[in-house]
């Protein structure tokens, strides 16, 4: 039988580097932007507006007149087809008489804009704040119900808690996994967070658990089944025995999100990325963290928990 979880050693100490490494990508992006990740204006507030010019205009053209007007990095997406000439820009804040002043601008070194077809709004930022705190709350709940679920549903096995507990630790590794490589990503590509990333964050979460809670499904029922066997070689076994419909199940999704990552508008790139990133980490995490941890557990190998439980004859 190929060993997984006796190799659990090394996927921990992966899992240690990679967290690692996210970390200190947000605590540098936390001393240089004031956040874990580099918030956009759906967090910060600021201006957004989508400007419809009559002839062909550049993203380095539009730039430019944001940065004579003191926007140091506005965000500049194309819209739509190039030939439509539709452009989105995201800055900071501006008084009426700095966006006349951008609209003459604009007008002036890039293209006429089409004023009629052109729309300027001002983003609130509390309205992103109460999007992180409901993300917060249902995050919360969730980690509540699944603990409860998988309480009551391996209830007839020792210790069932334990594993509702692994399967929030896999979760807690994918939403580092996934917080980290957006920080670093801030920082190297100026990447920055808005209401889509929490989108993916918690589609992520949802992907996550749902792949531990079928390995620990089958845990549950070999454990009755195999009982000369030690618990270390059931819990491989039922892996094992599991493999392949949790890779067939992420692989078809992985599949799917290259497919718009590359072919996709460049609008929602970004949140493809990362949720393909939170989805290759959930797909890990649930064979490589969550069912070595449960191990570990039993083993008696995580200091300050507990010794091995007596199992039963």
């Amino acid at each position: 039988m190929f060993e997984i979880v006796q190799k659990r050693s090394l996927y921990f100490a992966f899992s240690g580097i990679l967290i690692a490494a996210g970390v200190a990508a947000m605590v540098y992006s936390f001393i240089n932007f004031g956040a874990p990740v580099r918030l956009s204006i759906d967090f910060r507030g600021g201006s957004l507006f989508v400007v419809q010019f009559e002839d062909e205009a550049t993203e380095a053209e539009i730039r430019r007149v944001y940065t004579e007007l003191g926007q140091d990095d506005p965000i500049v997406q194309q819209l739509g087809d190039p030939a439509d000439h539709r452009w989105q820009i995201r800055a900071g804040d501006l008084t009426p008489d700095e966006q006349v002043q951008l609209i003459d601008a604009l007008s002036e070194d890039v293209a006429p804009v089409a004023l009629d077809q052109s729309t300027f709004d001002v983003v609130d930022p509390s309205v992103g704040r109460e999007v992180t705190t409901a993300a917060i709350f249902a995050v919360i709940f969730a980690i509540f119900v699944v603990l409860g679920f998988i309480y009551f549903a391996f209830r007839k096995i020792p210790n069932p808690f334990r594993y509702g507990v692994c399967a929030i630790a896999a979760m807690l590794h994918d939403v580092l996994v996934t917080m980290g490589v957006m920080a670093l990503f801030g920082l190297i590509l100026g990447w920055e967070a808005d209401a889509l990333f929490l989108t993916a964050l918690l589609t992520v979460v949802g992907f996550s658990v749902q792949d531990s809670i079928v390995v620990f499904d089958r845990i549950r029922e070999n454990l009755p089944r195999y009982r000369s066997e030690g618990y270390e070689t059931v819990v491989n076994r039922s892996l094992l025995e599991t493999l392949h419909r949790s890779l067939g199940t992420q692989i078809n999704a992985l599949f799917v999100l290259i497919a718009i990552l590359l072919f996709g508008g460049p609008t929602i790139k970004q949140f493809v990325a990362i949720l393909l990133i939170g989805l290759l980490s959930g797909t890990y995490s649930s064979i490589f963290t969550a069912v070595p941890l449960l191990v570990s557990w039993e083993q008696g190998e995580i200091p300050f928990i507990g010794g091995p439980r007596k199992r039963a004859a």
